[in-house]
């Protein structure tokens, strides 16, 4: 699909041109066609590349929203220049590649975030390893980004399926060893049962079923009659949002809600609130929740400034944004430069406060260490936003940090010099 084809409504190119105060009532508008102003030496460009249309427009818009928020925070500007962001949409891999290339040489962006799923996240990278143009995949959390497939110009800031199934398991453990599996027939769905099936054999535990389910399916009674009878001690579920949505109110109708519990490693804040309260069940990890008590100051400021300006808290996709596009500033002060390897110095060396821990990339693959947090739906909802109860973090402590996202052994990436 032609990228200039593929925008519902929006310019041929959406600039958000963030200058601070510099934008109409200083804000502009996400996905508004935006005036294009000049490249001048006093203007730093960074590129999203996020989508506009399709199943992953919802995430797209939260991702970019976060990022905005950052950049607003800081003033607008970056090493004292104004900063425009220049967002391009990815209606498929292919896509994502076109359209990150033509950031690089005809918007002469110093660096790019993007990519609302894994597909187009390692389609980006790509481009980024070719161009020598830093890029940062917020929201992907195939292994192969930071594995084999990493590169010194890509960085990631989403856990991966492995890491948040070690943060996952010992909860589920402590509820039973039989473990049931009803995971999609896709590259991530896959990646879960590798994943949890891997933590139920070291514990010396059972798998009692398991579903390989096509993706998209809207009917599953008959996955939960095969549920009911295998009597598992937990369902491990490896769902995308449709699908996920769908099992929950089914399995809620059909009577097994409370009866066998339900879990996945990696859920989002829309996921569940697509839900009614009465549905939602569960143990979940995520990335962030707007609530945490030990949230640092700066994610409570950012809170408090999301719901002033949108009346609900952020789901923890416009964390995602949000922190990403805080980390590639902070590489940027950290070097005192755009240049590209610069940034890529200064990314590698760059901390941010994250609950009782740092988050950083590490060096080697570029993945951003940082705590995993479990959660388990509250029994009983009476915040229309706030259904989670943190249940569980890991690392408990920042040395366990590199443990808990695997040796290079394990992880499978090669890095090549800058």
């Amino acid at each position: 699909m032609n990228d200039e084809s593929s925008k519902k409504h929006f310019s041929r190119r959406d600039v958000l041109a963030l200058a601070g105060k510099a934008a109409v009532g200083g804000t502009l508008a996400l996905g508004a066609p935006a005036i294009l102003r000049a490249q001048t030496s006093q203007t730093t460009k960074i590129g999203l590349v996020f989508a506009k249309q399709g199943v992953w427009t919802a995430q797209g818009e939260h991702l970019a929203t976060g990022i905005k928020m950052a950049l607003d925070q800081a003033g607008g500007t970056i090493l004292g220049k104004k900063v425009e962001l220049v967002w391009y949409d990815e209606p498929n891999p292919q896509s994502a590649q076109q359209n990150m290339q033509k950031l690089i040489d005809s918007d002469k962006v110093v660096a790019v975030i993007g990519g609302t799923n894994s597909a187009t996240s390692l389609a980006m990278a790509s481009v980024a390893r070719r161009s020598k143009v830093p890029y940062i995949a917020p929201n992907a959390a195939s292994r192969d980004i930071t594995g084999k497939e990493c590169n010194p110009y890509t960085f990631r800031v989403l856990t991966t399926t492995p890491v948040a199934a070690r943060a996952l398991a010992p909860s589920l453990l402590g509820v039973g060893k039989k473990w049931y599996f009803m995971c999609a027939n896709y590259a991530y769905g896959q990646d879960v049962y590798a994943s949890m099936k891997a933590m139920l054999n070291e514990a010396g535990g059972t798998e009692v079923g398991n579903d390989a389910t096509p993706l998209g399916t809207t009917d599953f009674s008959s996955f939960i009659l095969k549920i009911r009878q295998a009597k598992p001690d937990v369902v491990v579920l490896g769902l995308p949002g449709g699908d996920l949505s769908n099992f929950l109110k089914q399995y809620n109708e059909m009577g097994m809600k409370g009866r066998i519990p339900v879990a996945c490693p990696i859920i989002g804040d829309s996921d569940l609130w697509d839900l009614t309260p009465e549905v939602a069940t569960g143990y979940y990890g995520k990335p962030w929740h707007f609530s945490s008590s030990d949230n640092p100051a700066a994610d409570k400021a950012f809170v408090k400034d999301y719901i002033a300006k949108h009346g609900k808290p952020p789901a923890d996709k416009v964390w995602l944004g949000w922190f990403s596009m805080r980390s590639l500033m902070a590489g940027i002060e950290q070097a005192k430069s755009v240049k590209g390897n610069d940034i890529v110095g200064g990314l590698e060396l760059a901390r941010l406060q994250d609950g009782a821990v740092p988050a950083y990339y590490r060096s080697w693959d570029h993945q951003m260490l940082r705590r995993c947090m479990v959660f388990k739906v509250k029994d009983k909802i009476t915040d229309k936003w706030d259904w989670l109860d943190a249940i569980a973090q890991e690392p408990k402590v920042p040395s366990e940090l590199d443990k808990l996202f695997g040796n290079q052994g394990e992880i499978g990436c090669k890095m090549e010099s800058a």
